[in-house]
């Protein structure tokens, strides 16, 4: 199996707002981190959709290894 690019050992922490959709890499090679640029295309990566429930500050995975994409749980500090 393919491993995404570690984009950074650490979350990152972004607003967002209420009803509307984010889409965070899963690749690691957007150079608009946490979240998709398109940089996957011709991979086996696709992005995942995040809708946020409410307007808060959420914690998305940097590391693209969290068992809970696309935000953190953490893995990053067993790398």
């Amino acid at each position: 199996m393919t491993q995404a690019t570690i984009a950074q050992k650490s979350p990152y922490a972004l607003s967002v707002e209420a009803g509307k959709d984010y889409w965070w890499c899963a690749c690691g090679n957007s150079k608009k981190q946490p979240l998709c640029d398109g940089s996957h295309k011709g991979g086996p990566f696709v992005p995942v959709k995040f809708t946020a429930a409410e307007s808060k500050t959420v914690y998305f995975c940097g590391c693209k290894q969290s068992a809970n994409a696309p935000l953190c749980d953490g893995a990053h500090q067993k790398l």
